[in-house]
């Protein structure tokens, strides 16, 4: 049960976290730095997503209670804007991205809000407030730091993974997670609406 909890929590805050489309952005903003520059800043991004990801996921229980919201309503919200940042990904490509050239790029905007944006946020909230156990929480918590560890190898390796997957490839991957992504957001949705009527 462990084993299966944690693999698929890896997966889904995996394409939660959009690797491809960070992926892409990364390689558009970085496209005439060296690459010994590229590792830094993919080191600087990952650190940089792993704090925030994982204040977010501990501390966002105390939020709800702060705020007096309910969890139901915040999984409404949360899946409805990851549903939005899903589509964009799908729609758009990645010409804003481009247009930043400060070379201090790595915490903004790669690791927010482009890797841990609103929709993102929302869902580390309430996944953070649904685990129950200490077990659960340590495993969800594992396979959220697998997850980060996984999209900073991919943008460490970028010029590889550039290389082995091609132009093309970094124009179909981020809509192929953008799929995914927006399947994780109905789902969200529907178990957030599903409850408040079995409340009401």
């Amino acid at each position: 049960m462990g084993l299966q909890t944690f693999i698929n929590f890896y997966l889904k805050l995996f394409f939660i976290l959009t690797p491809f489309f960070v992926l892409s952005a990364f390689l558009s903003l970085t496209r005439e730095f060296q690459d010994f520059e590229k590792k830094r800043i993919a080191i600087k991004v990952t650190a940089a997503v792993m704090i925030s990801s994982f204040m977010i996921y501990l501390f966002g229980k105390y939020i709800f209670d702060l705020f007096g919201i309910t969890l139901d309503a915040f999984r409404i919200g949360a899946g409805t804007i990851l549903f939005l940042s899903a589509l964009s990904m799908i729609s758009d490509n990645n010409d804003t991205a481009s247009q930043v050239n400060n070379r201090d790029i790595a915490v903004v905007p790669l690791a927010l809000p482009m890797t841990v944006g609103p929709g993102v946020i929302g869902v580390l909230l309430v996944t953070g407030a649904e685990a129950g156990s200490l077990m659960e929480k340590i495993t969800i918590g594992a396979a959220l730091f697998l997850a980060v560890a996984t999209v900073g190898i991919l943008l460490y390796l970028s010029t590889s993974v550039k290389r082995l997957i091609g132009e093309q490839g970094l124009i179909i991957l981020p809509k192929i997670t953008g799929l995914f992504v927006s399947a994780i957001a109905a789902q969200i949705i529907f178990t957030g609406i599903q409850n408040f009527l079995n409340l009401t």
